[in-house]
């Protein structure tokens, strides 16, 4: 583990490589899973919020599930998370013509209808991060539909941190990024790449 300012960082996000296939995955960690994305009470209110903003993209089964019970639900581990169907699928996602699963959040970011990018834990997969009340530990969750990404990122030589970089600075901002990319360069250096 690194420590970066308040946060405890696996090296996992040195010593692994990543770059997100969909051709491969076709987007499973949207639907894979036993439990919704997770996220914060301020996204919470943005989801409520931009809803109407991607209903039209939404899957009809998406828009009953958010008719009947809302955009998110807390689980069993009391976490707030965005809602899910059949136990599945992200009530947020829609399928493009080559049957990639996809978020229609981002789509309605990338076509200007909404400043809210998607919420950050969904921004920052494949890392976790676990809150506690002194530090925040960052965490890469590995797991089979990922296989890919891990692949498509060795033969690229993108690690884990360069591949994220957009997310950590939206969650944890420039400095403490740009921190972080140092300590690796040097760790990379001195333990070997």
């Amino acid at each position: 583990m690194l420590q970066i300012q308040n946060a405890l960082v696996s090296l996992d996000l040195i010593e692994k490589f990543f770059i997100c296939d969909l051709d491969k995955c076709l987007g499973e960690c949207c639907i894979e899973g036993d439990a919704g994305a997770p996220i914060t009470k301020e996204e919470y209110e943005k989801l409520k919020q931009i809803v109407e903003l991607v209903w039209n993209d939404l899957l009809p089964e998406s828009q009953r599930v958010i008719k009947e019970s809302g955009v998110a639900y807390i689980d069993e581990e009391g976490d707030l998370v965005t809602q899910i169907i059949g136990n599945k699928n992200c009530v947020f996602t829609y399928m493009d013509k080559n049957g990639k699963c996809l978020c229609a959040i981002e789509k309605a970011y990338r076509e200007g209808r909404t400043d809210f990018y998607k919420p950050i834990s969904c921004h920052l997969y494949p890392l976790r991060l676990t809150e506690y009340p002194t530090f925040t530990a960052v965490n890469f969750h590995s797991w089979k539909i990922c296989k890919a990404a891990q692949v498509l990122g060795k033969a690229k030589g993108v690690r884990v941190y360069q591949f994220l970089k957009e997310p950590l600075i939206r969650r944890f901002g420039k400095k403490w990024y740009d921190e972080l990319s140092e300590t690796c360069e040097v760790y990379l250096k001195e333990y070997g790449e």
